[in-house]
């Protein structure tokens, strides 16, 4: 007798079904529902992630092929894919952003202290990729001519290097323009790329006590106010205090102005940021940090399901991308949780493979290629219990 049920069923009870329903109640997810709950969907969008399915009839397939092991998802039957299309296209997606915060919250709890840099100052990375989508079946997302797409923009808090905040748009709406829309707590480094310079944002940032750090970009005026001194045996070339701007306008905020030499490849990188505290050094170290988030949009497009989409519209695509991302977070919970040193490709990989089966996962995720108990040690166990 199994005294665990399916390995995608104790990952599904990090989602208690009481924060679940107070979610959908708030959205009014389930007005005019008729059989086919929140709870449903959520499960077959998530299969969608996990078990790589290509299609709503591979996802509807899958979880038809599997029907006696549903009753521990919490769900009564496969849904039909009709109905799967038209929950995606018509429950708002505002339901799953909220899911997505709870999760992160239980992740945060397991994050031990970071102890890459010595500094307390929170550190994250802003940054946004393009998901290229098809123009004739996409026309609400047109990008050019004869292109679509959405552009996901992401905050990575590397504490845990965990996806902290994410926003869906068009394709065509600059970085800048919702970088200038965001607020961090005073004393946070933001490392960002060379894509979201602009006078504005320095000014905002500095004005709310944020630090940045970034690329400058080779096309910016400047004038040095004053050159600092540069530590001996490394690779700075030259710390300046600068002013961007012209004659004609001039941001009225000092900057720093780092060029650093790249052993490796010989390359001068040139950075910029309002930070007069850490030491060269560490400001490039911590641009370098920023490279995580370029990984975490590798892995999210290579292990995940946010290239092709099983719905056209709106509503659905958004559907799709935010249970990937929950997708994320759950295998990063497992990492966390876990003692062996997994990979994210090599957990995605076995887990698809594993998520029907009885075993614990808990003790999967510490020791993954370790024979399970016999099924005779597993009846004196429930015998025992049972006395």
């Amino acid at each position: 007798m199994n005294r665990v049920c399916s390995m995608f069923s104790q990952l599904l009870q990090l989602f208690p079904r009481t924060e679940f329903e107070q979610v959908v109640r708030k959205h009014r997810g389930e007005r005019h529902a008729r059989g086919f709950t929140c709870w449903g969907q959520f499960v077959a969008m998530l299969f969608c992630q996990l078990g790589k399915a290509q299609s709503l009839r591979e996802i509807c397939g899958g979880l038809a092929a599997s029907e006696g092991k549903l009753r521990h998802l919490g769900i009564p039957e496969a849904p039909k894919r009709s109905t799967l299309a038209y929950a995606n296209e018509h429950r708002p997606w505002e339901i799953y952003p909220e899911i997505f915060q709870r999760l992160l919250s239980r992740c945060q709890e397991l994050v031990g202290p970071r102890r890459k840099f010595r500094f307390k100052n929170k550190l994250v990375s802003m940054d946004a990729t393009v998901i290229d989508l098809c123009a004739q079946l996409y026309d609400w997302a047109h990008f050019r001519r004869t292109k679509g797409g959405v552009k996901l923009h992401l905050v990575l808090d590397h504490d845990g290097y965990l996806p902290c905040f994410a926003v869906i748009e068009p394709a065509k709406i600059q970085e800048l323009k919702l970088a200038e829309k965001m607020s961090f707590d005073p004393g946070t480094i933001v490392v960002m790329d060379r894509g979201y310079t602009g006078f504005h944002l320095f000014k905002k940032f500095t004005k709310e006590g944020v630090y940045f750090v970034t690329r400058m970009r080779n096309d910016l005026v400047y004038g040095i106010a004053e050159e600092r001194d540069v530590p001996k045996n490394r690779n700075v070339l030259c710390d300046q205090i600068v002013f961007l701007g012209s004659k004609k306008y001039r941001v009225d905020i000092p900057l720093r102005r780092i060029e650093v030499l790249v052993e490796e490849t010989q390359e001068t990188l040139i950075f910029l940021t309002n930070n007069m505290e850490l030491g060269a050094t560490t400001i490039a170290a911590v641009y370098r940090d920023r490279w995580q988030i370029e990984l975490f949009f590798k892995a999210l497009k290579q292990c995940l399901r946010v290239k092709t989409f099983v719905g056209t519209s709106a509503n659905a695509l958004k559907i799709q991308i935010w249970t990937a991302l929950i997708a994320m977070l759950l295998l990063k919970y497992l990492q966390l949780r876990s003692r062996f040193a997994w990979s994210l490709s090599n957990l995605v990989a076995l887990l698809r493979q594993q998520l029907f089966v009885y075993r614990d996962l808990w003790v999967w995720i510490d020791k993954p290629f370790q024979a399970p108990p016999p099924l005779e040690d597993m009846r004196k166990a429930q015998l025992a219990l049972e006395f």
